[in-house]
């Protein structure tokens, strides 16, 4: 896509902890990171909610950006580039070549405002990279035949497992197989939590650190009710097996009712609490299932800890096989979304 000597010009729509790790790798830390050198990304606009927007057209400095929202909490009111424009109108009216969404998961609002800013700038032919379940979890199919139609691109490799690249595995990687299942543990806060409960650290505690080192949101509800860990099993049956599912499809079940001593006791039984997600095939239909389970400590899933996940793929032609992510940071969902910027057009 990108031209010689031709910046991507990108609209960011949410500006939080994966929005700001982005921009940071890719301009304050750019030369720590060869490969990333030859993306040229210029930043018209930066949207947010509640710290302000920002928006030029010969490119937004996104450096002083960073700076004040560091410093202040929010865009400057001294800040020339500030805007009051909102998201949906952004998407509508500003000139780039790819909307960066990353504003935050929507469940009871089946995916608002994030699935109208997707579909919008790909009716209008740009190209999207989000790292927001929500749009492939609503509305996968409808999103990928708009892209397609379009000629151009929408990208989700950071909604699942952060930046580990499961969709590009399945793109490149499987074309002679056929996906029969999926499962793992894809919710980190979760599995963070239940495993400091192994230790006798309260379900409250393990929240409050899983936010202070930047993986659980403020309103823990969405990991902790088991919304999060169904959005990304419906995204993997949307874009995996091809499935026509919503969130609101899956037979869920979080963790706010487990217990320290609940924990502890099936540790003493050779077994450990995790919130598993699954997706398999009955006949022509995918089921979609996020349930507590008490998985055997030789089992490929008894060792993922802390903030780590793990997906196993079946399909009818490799035996299972698994794809582990240890102690994960935002710079690994920030990877998701730089990789998807540096793929747009091939």
């Amino acid at each position: 896509m990108q031209a010689e000597n031709k910046p991507v010009r990108a609209l960011f729509v949410g500006f939080g902890n994966v929005g700001q790790k982005v921009a940071e790798i890719l301009f304050l830390e750019r030369e720590r990171h060869p490969n990333v050198r030859s993306l040229d990304l210029r930043v018209v606009g930066i949207v947010t909610k509640s710290r302000g927007s920002l928006v030029n057209n010969n490119g937004v400095d996104v450096v002083k950006a960073l700076q004040e929202i560091r410093e202040g909490g929010r865009f400057s009111w001294t800040n020339f580039e500030l805007t009051n424009i909102k998201g949906l109108d952004a998407v509508r009216q500003l000139d780039y070549d790819v909307l960066v969404e990353l504003s935050t998961l929507s469940i009871a609002q089946k995916g608002e405002p994030a699935l109208s800013h997707v579909r919008e700038a790909l009716n209008r032919g740009k190209h999207v990279v989000t790292a927001n379940k929500a749009p492939a979890a609503f509305a996968y199919h409808e999103l990928t035949s708009l892209a397609h139609d379009k000629g151009v691109s929408f990208l989700i490799e950071s909604t699942v497992m952060d930046g580990t690249p499961v969709f590009n595995l399945a793109k490149h990687g499987l074309k002679a197989a056929s996906i029969l299942g999926v499962s793992g543990v894809l919710n980190s806060t979760t599995n963070f939590v239940l495993s400091r409960m192994e230790q006798g650290e309260s379900l409250e505690a393990a929240v409050t650190i899983a936010q202070k080192e930047g993986f659980a949101e403020a309103d823990p509800r969405h990991d902790l009710e088991g919304w999060d860990a169904s959005a990304k099993i419906t995204v993997l049956a949307n874009a995996l097996m091809g499935a026509s599912l919503t969130p609101y499809d899956v037979d869920r079940q979080g963790i706010t009712h487990v217990s320290v001593a609940d924990a502890q006791t099936a540790v003493k039984a050779g077994k450990h609490l995790k919130l598993i997600c699954k997706a398999w095939r009955e006949g022509e239909q995918v089921k979609t299932k996020v349930a507590l389970e008490e998985i055997e400590r030789g089992h490929p899933f008894a060792p993922i800890r802390e903030s780590g996940s793990i997906l196993m793929i079946e399909t009818d032609l490799l035996a299972p096989f698994v794809i582990t992510e240890t102690e994960p940071t935002l710079s690994d969902t920030a990877f998701g979304v730089i990789n998807d910027l540096m793929s747009l057009g091939s």
